[in-house]
């Protein structure tokens, strides 16, 4: 089981209070509707798989209810570190 500790809330909880949203810091487009089918594809679906650092989106769901990034070592499991979403992490890695 993984312990985690949420940035929002200061406390070290269980990951079961916890949501994956998925990979951290990607450039979200700002017209949509400009997209073609392909580009929105790549956006949506095509995400890096790192083996190692990975920056990762999580949600707080049982507790505060806010998003959190996460830089967590993809073989390990460990968590190195959580920050703010719109903060840069300490770690290096793969965003």
């Amino acid at each position: 089981m993984l312990n985690i500790y949420c940035p929002h809330c200061g406390e070290l909880r269980e990951e079961e209070e916890f949501h994956y949203g998925g990979q951290a810091h990607i450039a979200r487009p700002a017209d949509p509707n400009a997209l073609s089918d392909a580009e929105w594809a790549q956006y949506l679906f095509m995400r890096k798989n790192p083996r190692g650092l990975h920056h990762e989106m999580w949600y707080h769901a049982a507790g505060c209810r806010k998003f959190f990034n996460a830089t967590r070592h993809t073989v390990t499991y460990e968590i190195q570190e959580t920050y703010k979403v719109g903060e840069q992490p300490q770690q290096g890695g793969q965003s």
